[in-house]
């Protein structure tokens, strides 16, 4: 069997519960959004968010309010837009710092990463969600400041999740042959596009998730379950 190097994994449903997502994350964002980008508008880094939004939605000059407006949309509709996966993180980052919440992680998830970065793989996260939200995400989770485990983050930016030239780039970044890496990820479409890319796979199916007979992917229902 080829060794395994590095192994890259996703966040939601993998290490991490989607309901924290879905439950806290989404409505901090939602609820305090518009009074972010008023009183932080101006400056240069969410100007240039807010354009790309703009322009992401077709829109050449909109009023702040009616971008605004499409991103409280986005945020309802979960859409993987670039623009608005920053803009969350920007202000996710006042609630970590304040202590109004801490990332979820599943039980096994920190002593795991502890010992495989303990057997010299390398780490890595690849999530829809901003690579400064990613930070946030492991450097405020219940289990402490994770981000030592890492060495390195990937979003939307290197490519969709679901298009195998994402991963390709990724092994690219990474200076390992994809054969040498192995993707982790609870959704089943991005790990059939590592697998063309040609890394390993991991199928995370979270209870009450039932794994199939015959599944698409090596199933495991917890990290302590995964053969390297």
């Amino acid at each position: 069997m080829t060794v395994i190097r590095a192994i890259v994994t996703d966040i939601e449903g993998t290490t991490s519960s989607i309901s924290f997502v879905k439950d806290v994350l989404f409505p901090y964002a939602y609820k305090r959004l518009p009074a972010f980008i008023e009183t932080h508008g101006d400056t240069p880094e969410v100007q240039h968010w807010l354009h790309e939004a703009a322009k992401e939605a077709g829109i050449v000059e909109a009023p702040r309010q009616e971008v605004i407006e499409l991103l409280l949309r986005w945020i309802k509709e979960d859409r993987k837009s670039t623009a608005l996966k920053a803009l969350q993180g920007m202000i996710w980052q006042e609630g970590y710092a304040g202590g109004e919440y801490q990332a979820h992680l599943y039980p096994e998830v920190s002593a795991k990463l502890h010992e495989w970065r303990a057997d010299g793989l390398h780490l890595y996260v690849y999530s829809s969600g901003s690579v400064p939200a990613q930070k946030l995400f492991f450097r405020y989770s219940e289990a402490g400041d994770l981000t030592p485990m890492f060495s390195g983050y990937f979003d939307t930016e290197t490519g969709p999740k679901r298009e195998q030239r994402s991963y390709e780039l990724i092994a690219d970044a990474i200076g390992e042959l994809p054969e040498h890496l192995l993707f982790l990820s609870d959704i089943v479409e991005e790990l059939d596009a590592a697998r063309a890319a040609g890394f390993r796979s991991g199928w995370l199916l979270r209870e009450p998730l039932e794994i199939p007979d015959a599944p698409r992917h090596p199933a495991y229902r917890t990290f302590d379950d995964i053969v390297l």
